[in-house]
């Protein structure tokens, strides 16, 4: 069983920032990828970044230049730094990891709240 959880969630003002962390534990045998996906009142979930198990990023159009996702140096770990926030960027932000056997697990996601 794989577990993943997220922190580093909070409110902050526009044009702050912050860093959101996810940690996956549990039988791990090759993760494919990791992301970072939010969902706002009454919108579907949406991708925000992701990365590739070869380095590779994928970033919505909406948080290029703002938002930076990485892994840590355990591999099982990744982050995603958010600055220059907006009120829209408002949502539960969670964390995905596809691996293989496992397939898909998701976190229980982390309330982001940026105010005007």
């Amino acid at each position: 069983q794989v577990q993943l959880v997220e922190s580093g969630g909070g409110l902050v003002q526009a044009g702050g920032s912050l860093r959101l962390s996810c940690a996956a534990s549990g039988t791990i045998f090759r993760i494919n990828d990791m992301g970072w996906y939010r969902q706002a009142p009454g919108k579907q979930r949406e991708l925000v970044a992701e990365i590739i198990s070869g380095g590779s990023t994928n970033y919505a159009d909406s948080v290029k230049g703002r938002f930076t996702i990485s892994r840590g140096n355990a591999k099982n770990t990744v982050y995603l730094q958010m600055n220059s926030l907006k009120p829209e960027d408002t949502a539960i932000y969670y964390c995905r990891m596809r691996s293989v056997f496992v397939g898909e697990s998701w976190g229980q996601g982390t309330q982001v709240t940026v105010s005007s």
